[in-house]
């Protein structure tokens, strides 16, 4: 098998805008990223990064127009998906790829019960009598690990928890007999302790059915507890992209390094409405969406755009001018000077 087979999903040179009323405008430019076959993958960044964007682009589920999406490969298992008519994005949707949404009411139909619905997509999938279909979605229900799932099942979408319709949005990914789960930010509106539980569940039947996982998500936190690689998206961008651990322990893009340190101390105050309109400004007037953030910034930095990921290991890459004119043998040098000039620059904003 070759290695473009391996890859669940692949995609090269992906670029999404939106004609809107002030022009057009970009919203992703994705070089390269790739899913293999039963791995989990962790995209991270800020909300309005592109995130979201860039899952409903592999859906196919952005209207062109007012979206303009172009790639030179977006392939579900060697398949373009730009290239598919709408019937075959029908048929690939919850067959091959699943998405969980931030909102799992979208995502239900409010007329249904969960174990309706569920019963329906095995009646679909599998050609199954009625009472043969209800039996199989209470065993769904059951591996999603819901709670008392014979009551559940009788249940509406607004009679669920949040975690509950959570939980029944994979459970109808996992009837669909998807290979690609799409879960965009599925933790966002619970609890700490339910958040936990949910991850465990869905890292537990990633592993069991062999799917493959695009976790998006804004805390690197709930990517580390999952994931095996991680790729950072600054404005649409990946900055920094490598498995999860190297990302973490040894973060390379100010950006990065920056989210890491995010978490705001009990003596910091809310930045004043003077600094941000400082940002705004500097950041209309640069390259690099970083930049008026950026503790290492340099003059080329507001003009140049560093395009390319620079390989500092095999699997560990950043797109950032320090690294990019740097040599191979002389990054793991430059990365220790941005994390000890970020170190510096934090204890004097904190003093």
């Amino acid at each position: 098998m070759s290695a473009e087979a391996e890859h669940h999903l692949r995609i090269r040179n992906l670029k999404v805008g939106f004609e809107i009323f002030e022009g057009y405008v970009d919203v992703l430019d994705v070089g390269e990223l790739t899913l293999d076959a039963g791995e989990s993958y962790g995209l991270v960044g800020e909300s309005g990064a592109g995130k979201t964007v860039l899952a409903l682009a592999v859906m196919g589920l952005l209207r062109q127009p007012p979206a303009h999406v172009e790639a030179e490969e977006c392939s579900l298992q060697g398949d373009e998906i730009l290239k598919m008519t709408p019937k075959e994005l029908r048929e690939m949707r919850g067959r091959r790829v699943a998405m969980i949404f931030q909102d799992p009411m979208s995502s239900l139909d409010p007329v249904f019960t969960a174990g309706q619905q569920l019963a329906e997509v095995l009646r679909r999938r599998e050609g199954l009598k009625k009472r043969q279909a209800e039996s199989r979605a209470m065993e769904f229900l059951r591996l999603v690990e819901l709670p008392d799932p014979e009551m559940l099942q009788g249940k509406y979408p607004h009679e669920l928890s949040g975690g509950q319709r959570q939980r029944v949005i994979i459970a109808l990914a996992l009837a669909c007999g998807a290979g690609v789960l799409i879960a965009d930010e599925p933790t966002r509106n619970l609890d700490v302790t339910v958040q936990a539980s949910m991850l465990k569940t869905m890292d537990r039947l990633r592993r069991e059915f062999g799917m493959s996982v695009l976790l998006i998500a804004n805390n690197l936190g709930l990517i580390s507890a999952m994931c095996e690689r991680v790729g950072i998206l600054l404005h649409g961008r990946i900055a920094e992209t490598g498995p999860v651990r190297d990302v973490i322990d040894d973060p390379l893009h100010p950006y990065t390094i920056d989210l890491l340190n995010a978490v705001p101390r009990k003596e910091e105050r809310m930045g004043d409405l003077a600094a941000e309109a400082l940002e705004k400004l500097e950041r209309s007037e640069s390259s690099c969406w970083h930049y008026p953030r950026c503790k290492v910034r340099e003059e080329r930095c507001k003009t140049l755009d560093p395009l390319e990921l620079a390989p500092v290991s095999g699997t560990h890459s950043v797109a950032c001018w320090r690294y990019i004119d740097a040599g191979p043998a002389d990054r793991p040098l430059v990365a220790a000077e941005t994390r000890a000039a970020e170190a510096v620059a934090a204890a004097e904003g904190s003093g």
